[in-house]
C-alpha cells in the first residue's frame, strides 16, 4: 500500500509531498524531485528550487500610446505580468508550499521564514547534510558497507537482491561510482554455499561484464527451488558432522548387520587369529567410513 501511494504521488496527484526522513536525506531528495516533476507545470517547479525564484524586475509605463517606455521606473507588480510570466509566479509558490509541507515539524520550526524554494532546499540540505567531513564519513562508511557485503544465513535471494540494491543507490546519491564487473562479482560471490552451482553456471554463460546484477538476480531467482534443496543436503551433512561419533557408531552398526547376515553362525575364529582380525576389522570399518565421507562430498561438490 505504501509503495502505490508513493506511485499515486510520484504521478502527480493531489496528495501531501512525500515526508522527509532525517536518516535518508539522499532518498526524500530523490521522491520530492519525481513528486514535482509529476505535477503540472512540474519543470518550471524544479527550476524555481534548483535556480530560484522568477524575478519580478523594473516596469517602465509609456507616456502616451504607441510611443517609447520613456516614463519613469518602478518596480513590476503581478498585474503587470504577461500569462507566461504569471504562471511562472505561481509556479515559485507552488514549490515553496510543496518543500514546506514535506518537512518535519523540527526542521519546518527552523527555516519556515524563507519564501524561496531554493533557500528552503539549499538550508534543509545543509542541515541534514553538513560539512564535506560528513560526507567523506558517509561515503567511508558506504565502502566498509560494500566490502563486507553478504548474504545472511536464511535470507531469501530477493531479500539479499532488495538490499544490495539500496546500498548500491545510496553510493549513487552521492555519486560513488564501481564498474559493472564489480558490482557483479560482488552481488555472486558473495552468495550462500548452497548457490554455489548456479553461481558458477551464471559466469560460464551469462558472464558478469555484459549482464547487471539485476538480470543475473533474475537469472538466480528461477534455481531457488533448487538452491533449498542443496541447503537441506548441506544441513544434513553439517549435522553428521557435528557429531562424528554418533556417525560412526551408525556405520559400525550397518557393518555389524552386513557382516551377521553374510557369515555362517558355526564359523569358528582361534584365538591367535582374534586380535588381527578385529584390527582387520577396525581398518576395514575406517576405510569404509572414509569412503562414504569421500563419496558424500564429492556428491555435494
Amino acid at each position: 500500500m505504501a509503495n502505490l501511494l508513493e506511485d499515486f504521488q510520484c504521478a502527480g496527484l493531489d496528495t501531501r509531498p512525500p515526508m522527509l526522513d532525517r536518516t535518508d536525506f539522499a532518498l526524500w531528495q530523490q521522491r520530492i524531485r519525481l513528486y514535482c516533476r509529476g505535477k503540472e507545470n512540474g519543470v518550471n517547479i524544479l527550476k524555481s528550487i534548483n535556480e530560484g525564484p522568477f524575478q519580478m524586475g523594473i516596469f517602465r509605463e509609456k507616456l502616451t500610446e504607441g510611443a517609447l517606455n520613456l516614463g519613469p521606473e518602478r518596480p513590476r507588480v503581478y498585474s503587470d505580468l504577461s500569462p507566461e510570466d504569471k504562471e511562472r509566479y505561481n509556479t515559485d509558490i507552488r514549490a515553496t508550499n510543496i518543500l514546506l509541507q514535506g518537512l518535519a515539524k523540527d526542521i519546518y520550526s527552523l527555516i519556515n521564514h524563507y519564501t524561496d524554494a531554493k533557500d528552503i532546499w539549499d538550508n534543509v540540505k545543509m542541515l541534514l547534510e553538513g560539512s564535506e567531513l560528513t560526507k567523506e564519513d558517509r561515503e567511508s562508511q558506504l565502502y566498509d558497507d560494500f566490502e563486507h557485503f553478504r548474504q545472511n544465513k536464511g535470507e531469501t535471494i530477493h531479500d539479499y537482491y532488495v538490499r544490495f540494491a539500496k546500498l548500491i543507490n545510496d553510493m549513487r546519491n552521492i555519486k560513488m561510482t564501481m564498474s559493472r564487473m564489480q558490482l557483479n562479482s560482488k552481488f555472486v560471490n558473495n552468495m550462500l554455499p548452497e548457490w554455489g552451482r548456479f553461481v558458477t553456471a551464471v559466469k560460464l554463460n551469462r558472464g558478469l561484464r555484459d549482464s547487471n546484477y539485476d538480470q543475473l538476480y533474475a537469472y538466480l531467482k528461477q534455481h531457488e527451488a533448487h538452491a533449498n534443496e542443496n541447503k537441506m543436503m548441506l544441513d544434513r551433512f553439517t549435522q553428521h558432522t557435528m557429531d562424528p561419533l554418533a556417525l560412526m557408531s551408525n556405520v559400525s552398526h550397518q557393518q555389524h548387520y552386513s557382516q551377521s547376515s553374510t557369515t555362517p553362525p558355526s564359523t569358528y575364529v582361534p584365538p591367535y587369529f582374534a586380535d588381527n582380525t578385529q584390527l582387520d576389522s577396525g581398518l576395514s570399518l575406517t576405510d569404509n567410513l572414509i569412503d562414504n565421507l569421500t563419496n558424500t562430498l564429492a556428491l555435494l561438490t
